[in-house]
């Protein structure tokens, strides 16, 4: 057994600390109908939510990754001012409200929105769509997976990738076989909680997406809705997505430990 390193008196405000995330958790498991747990979970309105979750969520992990690590490389590797404010702004989501978030997405790819009154022009509706509940989940996603991978690339530094190119590699040779391995254990735990993130995400998605069942209706938004109908289905649906939550952070922290154990 490993001593003790903290001292003895954070432990009082650390149990209670748990204690506070921990029982309201317990709470809602106590609470629960169990014996209808099955129906309260497999209605069409609860499973059209729920695959639609899952789906758009994928969907909007891979966007995530298609634009978040190129930025994150980009804000890893380089300084300055410039470098600064991009930081800022691809951070912008997380400090953001969601319903301001879903505000500004209304305002870019709504129909008279920026981009959506040329879109609207082309016949492509984004409002109120599924694509709008996917880019409404990778734009508040998104900042989790860049700064995840920006520091496990800061972490690495960039002595490999200048012995890479020292020897002949190049750019994008270094950044596919030194770079992107050194960083791996950050893009995985990014990637995990960006998809987390997307499952979860509820104020962006009602605002610009709208609750359509079977279209924009995720699971989060049919708990909302369940809550004034059907509190007992309410409960029943949270829990689920309590219990996926826990899935992830565990593949999180699994796969986490897994990769670092592998590293000399």
């Amino acid at each position: 057994m490993t001593q003790l390193s903290v001292p003895k008196w954070l432990l009082l405000p650390a149990a209670l600390g748990a204690l506070l995330v921990a029982v309201p958790i317990l709470a809602m498991a106590l609470s629960v109908d169990w014996s209808n747990f099955s129906s309260l979970v497999t209605s069409e309105a609860s499973t059209d939510a729920l695959w639609l979750s899952l789906r758009t969520a994928s969907v909007s992990t891979l966007l995530c990754l298609l634009f978040g690590i190129p930025l994150a490389a980009v804000l890893a590797r380089t300084a300055g001012t410039a470098a600064t404010l991009l930081r800022s702004l691809v951070l912008l989501p997380l400090v953001l409200p969601p319903v301001v978030g879903g505000i500004a997405l209304i305002q870019a790819f709504g129909r008279r929105g920026l981009l959506g009154s040329t879109l609207d022009v082309l016949g492509l509706q984004v409002a109120f769509s599924t694509t709008a509940v996917v880019i409404a989940q990778t734009f508040v996603a998104m900042p989790f997976l860049v700064i995840s991978l920006e520091g496990a690339l800061r972490a690495a530094g960039t002595r490999y990738e200048d012995i890479a190119a020292t020897l002949g590699a190049g750019p994008t040779t270094v950044f596919r076989r030194v770079t992107l391995p050194l960083a791996l254990p950050g893009l995985v735990s990014g990637t995990i909680l960006a998809f987390a993130r997307c499952l979860g995400e509820f104020g962006a998605t009602i605002t610009f997406a709208g609750s359509l069942q079977g279209t924009t209706r995720t699971l989060p938004l049919e708990i909302y809705l369940q809550r004034e109908g059907d509190p007992r289905a309410a409960v029943a649906l949270s829990l689920v997505l309590v219990a996926v939550a826990v899935i992830v952070i565990g593949l999180t922290r699994t796969r986490r430990y897994s990769l670092t154990a592998g590293t000399p």
